[in-house]
């Protein structure tokens, strides 16, 4: 279905990207529909600084991504602007530091991120949904890796997220091929982990607001503890594991869910 925007304070465009705040929810809008909603470089520079406010503001608890128009979630780079962004060695670099930028940002947040996939996911777009910690699709959407049809080198970060998540296997058979994935296949293979038909966009909302309903300590806990677990063992920052599983114990949010259990209520937790 596609995502209708309305006009309110709390809504702001940035260029092609769009955000919008509201429950506990902070949305970021790809919003380039003409073009399957293919990002440019002043795209994802707008995109960082839109994910930097929502990591910040302590209002938002968990942030969705989305493409505008109801075709296409992100199609990748905009191929159109290749002359001028990825016409040499030096631009193709900053493209891909910036896209690479954003995207460890999105893993990196405190905060839960769900990738909310309305039609063509491709390259690039594959690559950023693949980052966050949730995909829910609906069931026209299509997955795809061209490089190998464009003739373009994929950074090692990039693929090792895509085998952590699917395994050597598929992503070879996704890469090498270049072929299109249909929403059950994705499924199948754990790329999403739901299928909507025509409710993806109110699906996608409850459950951000069902999240944002739960203790925020905890689930920053939790997604960093479930980050930690994809790194070498060397590698893992076990000291602040433990510190953001003692800050969760000691919380005054821990007090208030074991006062509304046996209250038998819903907790209202402050996020401290």
């Amino acid at each position: 279905m596609s995502i209708k925007v309305a006009p309110r304070e709390d809504l702001m465009a940035t260029g092609k990207i769009l955000s919008e705040v509201e429950d506990g929810i902070g949305r970021l809008i790809f919003n380039n529909p003409a073009r399957h909603n293919a990002v440019s470089l002043d795209m994802w520079h707008s995109a960082e600084e839109v994910l930097k406010k929502f990591e910040n503001d302590n209002a938002i608890r968990v942030v969705v991504l989305s493409g505008a128009g109801g075709k296409s979630f992100v199609s990748g780079a905009d191929i159109s602007e290749f002359g001028t962004e990825r016409a040499s060695k030096k631009a193709i670099k900053q493209y891909n530091q910036r896209v690479s930028t954003v995207n460890s940002f999105i893993i990196n947040m405190s905060k839960p991120t769900i990738a909310q996939i309305d039609g063509y996911c491709i390259g690039g777009g594959l690559g950023l949904a693949v980052c966050c910690d949730i995909r829910f699709c609906s069931q026209k959407s299509k997955f795809s890796l061209p490089a190998a049809k464009l003739g373009l080198g994929y950074p090692f970060d990039n693929l090792k997220r895509l085998v952590d998540l699917v395994g050597p296997a598929v992503t070879s058979d996704i890469t090498f091929s270049a072929r299109l994935l249909d929403a059950s296949e994705a499924l199948r293979i754990g790329l999403v982990q739901n299928i909507l038909d025509d409710n993806l966009h109110q699906f996608v909302n409850d459950y951000a607001v069902q999240i944002s309903k739960n203790a925020p300590l905890t689930i920053k806990s939790m997604k960093f503890n479930i980050c930690e677990t994809q790194k070498d063992q060397d590698d893992r920052n076990l000291e602040m594991v433990k510190l953001l599983v003692d800050n969760a114990f000691s919380s005054d949010d821990y007090i208030e869910g074991r006062t509304a259990f046996m209250e038998k209520r819903s907790p209202l937790f402050q996020g401290k």
